[in-house]
């Protein structure tokens, strides 16, 4: 289990202003993330990486001379938000365009979609490349829903070493997408990972057994087996990359490139051991090995397990993946050193200001600061509670993310309430406060649906029943058309749809805030319950969709618990 730490809500911060303290010649810490601390070749590509915490090396350990330019580090499992991404491309950018890489996981598409957008607004060119190479997570004819594991690394590292190289934007993409096409990882574990503060593992494993196809976020196995030998499981590695080798590659003769990677607790001479059979049954396949990884390389924080990437290789893919580079955690070949870079040349971005509000809307403020301090303590006394349900097909961290995130929304509200901001203002510096906290798709979720609101009640005018069903309204349209969710995907969206659609019909009849508000809880409650017969169709309950069967959605409990919770301070809020 994670043992040293201080507050387990900074243990990601904490870590992060750690490694640079320890790799100052290499590293620069900005918003959100870090940068290269030495000075890139102005005019090329920057690839900017990034994902969760809890991966080391992976993300931040991959920035450097030959790898990456930039890492958004987003907090432990979840995606950084969209605010942490901006900033760090704009911090990494080298006047040629931004690559942002990342593993193909919701919340990851979500935020770094959003950020790319805002750079292309702003004049910078920018591009994504997913990376899907984990076999186990969905069929070959569904390539473009696996997830990304241990084959960040290969895509990463080719794309870098193209942009390094001078090659154009759109070509350092083409490279990115072909590395990808060519990576292939498969997965095992014998036991889930354990966040530090929690009293247990993401997921157990029997003794004796293993997980097959896991993730990296603390997702269990598609399946058990009994643990093989060493030389067993190396068989069982390589047999299933083996049966799906990409189009146009002849395994006789085929070149590749192995990296065999520890997520956490497996011994280095453990891997060895395994790396052993390894090569010699690619060598009896007729395959040339080429500069292979042994060690870890994407980790899962303390996760016992072990993942097998193949990455296929061809005279122009070849001398990308050799290519020299010198990271705080990767490091391959001599690399001559580059100039420091002056902190001053960074762009930082920065908070905005707050803007003038009317005295009504100050009051307002004041009664959505009280809705946020319930929101906060409603998910706070139903942590364990939601995890437990998200802990049986995904990954166990929806109570700790929307813990972290209320509170920070909660944190930033008071902030901008000081600062004498209106009701449109407290919501907006919440949602983002909750998105960069958070992280995740419940991050970036909960940013969309307090901004909607807060544009709908706006910093000038009283609280009125028109203008909060206004708001969760646009809320609804805006989830759905961010998320891509719609009704019956088993998401969030199960409840807000009806939510939003009770407080219109009350509003018709001409209903006070107090009592519409109490038509969208019993519509809330009733929405969350019906979400246990649904299979969830997207996110990372996916995989594993069937074993969600029966048990509500985590993420329509907590948004139905909330609204409950809520009654009182709206009818306080109407009263006053």
């Amino acid at each position: 289990m994670t043992r040293l730490f201080n507050d387990p809500s900074n243990f990601p911060e904490e870590a992060r202003l750690g490694l640079v303290a320890a790799n100052r010649d290499k590293l620069m810490a900005v918003p959100g993330g870090v940068i290269r601390s030495t000075r890139s070749k102005p005019g090329t590509v920057a690839v900017v990486i990034g994902g969760g915490s809890g991966h080391y090396p992976t993300f931040a350990g991959l920035v450097g001379q030959g790898l990456a330019h930039g890492a958004v580090m987003g907090n432990l499992f979840c995606s950084p938000s969209s605010q942490q991404v901006y900033s760090v491309a704009k911090a990494a950018n080298n006047g040629a365009g931004v690559l942002l890489s990342f593993g193909n996981y919701a919340g990851d598409v979500l935020h770094f979609g959003e950020a790319r957008e805002r750079l292309i607004a702003e004049g910078i060119p920018c591009e994504i490349v997913l990376v899907t190479d984990d076999v186990a997570s969905a069929p070959l004819e569904e390539f473009d829903k696996r997830r990304g594991i241990a084959g960040d690394l290969t895509v990463f590292k080719a794309a870098a070493a193209a942009a390094e190289n001078g090659l154009s934007l759109g070509d350092v993409v083409q490279v990115a997408k072909e590395a990808n096409r060519c990576t292939r990882s498969f997965g095992v574990a014998f036991e889930g990972c354990t966040l530090p503060g929690a009293a247990d593992s993401l997921f157990h494993v029997p003794e004796g057994r293993m997980a097959i196809g896991l993730g990296i976020h603390g997702e269990p196995g598609i399946s058990e087996t009994d643990i093989p030998t060493a030389d067993g499981l190396a068989e069982v590695l390589v047999t299933r990359l083996l049966a799906e080798v990409p189009e146009g590659i002849d395994i006789k003769g085929a070149r590749v490139a192995p990296i065999l990677n520890g997520l956490g607790t497996v011994k280095y001479e453990e891997l060895f051991v395994i790396y052993r059979k390894v090569d010699e049954l690619l060598q009896r396949a007729g395959v040339t090995v080429v500069e292979p990884d042994v060690g870890e390389l994407v980790t899962s924080l303390d996760m016992a397990g072990v993942s097998l990437t193949l990455f296929w290789l061809d005279k122009d893919m070849e001398p990308l993946w050799t290519a020299a580079a010198d990271a705080a955690g990767y490091r391959k070949g001599s690399i001559e050193p580059a100039q420091a870079l002056d902190p001053a040349e960074v762009e930082v971005v920065v908070q905005d200001e707050i803007p003038e509000a009317s005295d009504a809307s100050r009051k307002l403020a004041r009664g959505v600061v009280e809705a946020l301090a319930m929101l906060y303590k409603t998910v706070d006394e139903n942590c364990d509670l939601l995890g437990q349900i998200d802990a049986v097909a995904g990954d166990g961290d929806h109570g700790i993310g929307m813990q972290r995130g209320s509170r920070a929304a909660l944190e930033a509200a008071n902030q901008a309430l000081d600062g004498g901001a209106g009701a449109e203002t407290v919501l907006q510096w919440a949602g983002q406060r909750w998105s960069d906290k958070a992280g995740g798709t419940s991050g970036a979720i909960w940013r969309v649906i307090l901004k909607a609101i807060g544009e709908s009640l706006g910093n000038e005018r009283p609280l009125s029943s028109q203008r909060i069903a206004a708001g969760v309204v646009g809320a609804r349209q805006q989830v759905m058309a961010f998320g891509k969710a719609e009704l019956g995907d088993k998401t969030l969206v199960d409840v807000l749809v009806p939510v939003a659609d009770a407080l219109s019909r009350e509003v018709e009849k001409g209903k006070g805030v107090g009592d519409c508000w109490e038509a969208a809880a019993q519509a809330a409650n009733e929405a969350a319950e019906a979400t246990a017969k649904l299979l969830p169709k997207v996110g990372r309950a996916r995989p594993l969709a069937e074993k969600s069967l029966g048990t509500p959605d985590a993420g329509s409990v907590s948004l139905a618990l909330i609204i409950q919770a809520l009654i009182p301070v709206l009818k306080k809020c109407e009263t006053s």
